[in-house]
């Protein structure tokens, strides 16, 4: 990973699950932000529920994120 790419993950704490393996996402700093599911996490059927800790990758533009890993 370069260093741009260690910036952007973040772990957070779910909050909240939505349909087509979308997620409420409670971050460190009190933000709340929606969150989708990575394809290696859907390829491989590794659940997420509420209250798990995992990491997001952040969307540049702001807003969503990616859940890349659970914790």
């Amino acid at each position: 990973m370069t260093e741009t790419e260690k910036d952007e993950l973040i772990q957070g704490v779910v909050t909240e699950a939505l349909p087509s393996t979308m997620f409420r996402v409670e971050l460190p700093d009190g933000q709340v932000i929606l969150t989708y599911l990575a394809g290696k996490m859907r390829l491989h059927r590794i659940k997420v529920l509420i209250g798990d800790k995992v990491m997001v990758k952040l969307d540049p533009y702001g807003g969503k994120g990616r859940v890349v890993k659970r914790l």
